[in-house]
């Protein structure tokens, strides 16, 4: 098959099928899904479009053994419809299984309410013993026990107890673990610090001085400086003078 394209020029393009094919869906497209605002051109693809959609319902009625109805406004409020069989009936049938699965939908809605409110019902009773449990154990509300809840009690907090100790002896012991292995480590760093320096003595300081001692050094300093004079020696005869 040979197929004839005119240019903008209206020089013809010899193309065979594919070229063909190729050529009509580079033209076309990808159309924008968009309101057209040319009311000509969307008043022609109105009409494609409708009698595509008509054909395609016919087709599927035909072809699957369907009942299919079909309603279309157009923009000026012009009625458009297709029927494999009677549209009112069809419309019927539809209103009925419409009214079927809102009933279905209620239905379903409100066995799911009482079962939410069935365990809102069952979760406040599970916090209202827990807290009764929990003052009883704190103490609190205990006139109402019997010997035996009583007898209870006493047993969970004897367990508690022994828990709670269980617990804190091993803290203490991982801590003392802890600590010597510390210890450990500050030795081995010792010993490799001392082998570092070769284990040289270390000077001692000067005993410290009392105050007494350093008033005494004050007073014999303060003493040597005062007897200290300078003197000068003189050869020669004195000076005479003048009268």
């Amino acid at each position: 098959m040979v197929g004839f394209v005119w240019s903008a020029n209206k020089e013809p393009w010899c193309l065979n099928l594919l070229e063909l094919i190729k050529y009509i869906k580079m033209v076309r497209g990808k159309v924008e899904m968009k309101r057209i605002e040319n009311s000509t051109s969307r008043q022609v693809t109105f009409s494609k479009r409708r009698n595509g959609l008509l054909k395609k319902a016919y087709e599927l009625s035909v072809l699957c053994d369907a009942e299919v109805a079909l309603i279309i406004f157009s923009q000026k409020g012009s009625l458009f419809e297709f029927a494999s069989s009677n549209m009112q009936k069809t419309i019927e049938r539809y209103r009925e299984r419409a009214r079927e699965t809102t009933v279905d939908n209620s239905t379903e809605l409100k066995q799911y309410m009482e079962h939410l409110k069935h365990e809102t019902a069952n979760m406040a009773k599970k916090i209202e013993i827990l807290e009764v449990s929990k003052r009883k154990l704190m103490g609190q509300g205990l006139g109402s026990c019997s010997m035996d809840e009583l007898q209870d009690i006493d047993s969970q907090l004897d367990r508690s107890l022994k828990n709670i100790r269980a617990r804190k002896a091993q803290l203490f012991k991982d801590e003392m673990e802890r600590l010597k292995a510390r210890e450990r480590l500050l030795l081995q760093q010792n010993a490799s610090l001392r082998e570092k320096c070769e284990l040289r003595p270390i000077p001692l300081a000067p005993p410290p001085t009392s105050s007494a001692q350093l008033k005494e050094r004050g007073n014999c300093s303060q003493s040597t400086e005062i007897w200290e004079v300078e003197t000068e020696l003189f050869i020669g005869l004195p000076e005479m003078c003048c009268s």
